[in-house]
């Protein structure tokens, strides 16, 4: 038996029936508006702002913890955090202007920096933002439900992202620059920066994976407009101050608002030179398609995802239990680590008919066995695993999946999957276990994204692999089982059509040092600590022919006096620092 009892002090969600969680009473932050905004657009002050409401904040929070009884049911409510401005789009085509009078041809300020400059100043940068952690990790709880552990983890990985990137500029020729002769030719290949680049960024993982392409790209010199998203973008009001006080003015800008009214103007411009996007595959096209010069537009894509998890044979063996355990452990991290809502996350299983039954009782206990609750909340030293989605629009983006494959056949398996805890206004949402999913249905093609299931059957493991090479998305899939024959079958198929085979584990993009890519609808580029440095920069050569050593002594004083040519070398946080000051 499953409780849902949510009282105002304890929560659970647990086949054992005991209460042992802590709910507490945690007040809203309160998101300031930033003195100043980066750039200073025309009429800053008479920007529009517009309330950014979340549902987390129960309704009594008044009741004594200490005497409560146990049936004060747990109520939601919205509440407004902060507030957004709505950017014009002449408001928008204005910060393009500054953005490209920053660039200057690659003649501006911040282009023009050595390396080691560039590196020193977002070094800076993120001494700066470390400052301002806890308050980022309390915007990320509030506004798109991320519990305290994966909040304090997305703002940690984020910086230790960029300071490997760093590393890899500082170590790797095709950044750090070294001559080579080939014949009778010296050259020296280095990467210089594309100009200015429109970074948009997802909800679910606002500073992590916006981080991830605008960082590279301002470490390389391009010149960065940042399009905040409506979801999840009050972090980036928090990070404000800090770049202001890190990077040259018109290094970096922001626009917020209506994507339809600031960004397709820009597009149409022509002076966007590349586009580092992370979201949709349709609305990724319709930007692109803005673009008058499509073919001098520089493409970064990381986009849908529909990984499927196959559950081999020889798995449901007895003497595989120990590996069918770890193999539910990681099904249930991929499928519901931040209540799916990842692009990496497992989004279909796939398990033999005969097994199925087996398999889907054992996923229900492990499903039961979450802590559903708000993003601060705890079960025995856990926080939450189950924690309210963004907005009432994913809540009903799950119902009309659920609903539809209902009405097709398939069954809800485990009790009160797809209900929600506190409220009408609550969007809490209890995961959701799908058994059988067949191909009539939506959520057996569409990527959920979102705390739902779908496991379906198959006789004859070819279902599996006709789903993979057929479909329309190709990021990665996990195979679990130990039957090489099987294994080496399904690589070889999915070698060209999935970016990477797990085996025996769930889909994810670390460690970072991989490439991390993907194949049809799925991306457009590569994302690793060194492959991200490629995709905002172009190789620039510098070469002569030797004329009796004239050319030679020429270089070794252009090379002390070249910017370009200036030698990364490592600086310790405390040197920057010092320097700063």
């Amino acid at each position: 038996m499953v409780s849902l009892l949510l009282s105002s002090c304890s929560l659970i969600l647990a086949s054992d029936g005991e209460t042992s969680a802590s709910f507490l009473d945690q007040p809203p932050p309160v998101i300031k508006k930033p003195i100043s905004w980066l750039p200073v657009v025309p009429n800053y002050e008479n920007l529009e702002w517009k309330d950014v409401t979340v549902c987390c904040r129960r309704s009594n929070p008044s009741v004594d913890t200490n005497t409560c009884a146990d049936n004060v049911p747990l109520i939601v409510e919205p509440t407004t955090i902060g507030s957004m401005p709505q950017f014009t789009t002449d408001q928008a085509l204005e910060v393009l202007k500054q953005a490209k009078e920053a660039w200057k041809g690659g003649a501006g300020v911040w282009p023009q920096m050595t390396y080691q400059q560039r590196i020193e100043a977002i070094e800076h940068f993120f001494v700066e933002l470390a400052a301002s952690r806890e308050d980022i990790v309390e915007t990320l709880m509030w506004e798109i439900g991320k519990n305290r552990k994966d909040a304090e983890s997305e703002f940690d990985r984020t910086l230790q992202f960029a300071r490997s990137v760093i590393d890899a500029i500082q170590t790797d020729n095709n950044f750090n620059g070294t001559w080579q002769e080939i014949g009778n030719v010296r050259a020296l290949v280095r990467r210089a920066a594309i100009g200015v680049i429109l970074c948009l960024g997802p909800y679910n993982y606002p500073l992590n994976e916006t981080y991830a392409t605008l960082i590279p790209a301002l470490l390389l010199g391009n010149i960065c407009i940042l399009k905040i998203p409506t979801i999840g973008g009050l972090v980036h009001l928090q990070t404000m101050e800090a770049f202001a006080k890190s990077l040259p003015p018109g290094t970096i800008h922001f626009i917020a608002g209506s994507g339809r009214e600031t960004m397709p103007p820009l597009m149409k411009t022509g002076e966007v030179d590349g586009l580092a996007f992370i979201g949709g595959s349709r609305a990724a096209d319709d930007l692109i398609h803005q673009h008058p010069h499509p073919h001098r537009l520089k493409v970064f894509l990381q986009l849908e995802a529909k990984n499927m998890g196959i559950f081999l044979k020889d798995t449901f063996e007895k003497k595989n239990a120990a590996m069918l355990g770890h193999a539910m452990d990681e099904t249930l991290l991929g499928t519901l680590s931040y209540n799916g809502q990842r692009c990496t996350a497992i989004k279909l299983l796939f398990v033999p008919s005969d097994d199925a039954p087996k398999f889907v009782a054992m996923l229900v206990d492990r499903v039961s066995s979450l802590v559903v609750g708000l993003p601060w909340d705890q079960k025995d030293g856990t926080f939450s695993q189950i924690t309210p989605l963004p907005t009432p629009q994913r809540v009903e983006y799950m119902r009309e999946l659920i609903d539809d494959a209902v009405y097709k056949g398939a069954e809800i398996r485990n009790e009160n999957g797809g209900n929600l805890i506190g409220g009408v206004d609550s969007t809490l949402m209890v995961p959701a276990v799908l058994y059988p999913v067949t191909p009539n249905m939506r959520i057996y093609h569409e990527e959920q994204f979102g705390p739902i299931i779908p496991v379906a059957t198959y006789d004859d493991l070819e279902t599996a692999l006709e789903f993979g090479q057929s479909g329309e998305y190709g990021q990665q899939v996990s195979v679990f089982g130990s039957d090489s024959d099987s294994v080496a079958s399904i690589i070889d198929r999915f070698s060209a059509v999935y970016g990477k085979v797990n085996l025996n584990c769930q889909c994810g993009r670390s460690p970072d040092t991989l490439p991390f890519a993907g194949r049809r609808s799925s991306a457009m580029g590569v994302m690793s600590v060194t492959d991200i440095l490629r995709e905002f920069s172009v190789p620039t050569v510098i070469s002569y022919k030797e004329q009796n050593g004239l050319n030679d002594e020429l270089l070794q004083g252009t090379q002390l006096k070249s910017n370009f040519l200036q030698p990364v070398t490592r600086t310790s946080l405390s040197t920057i620092r010092a320097n700063r000051e």
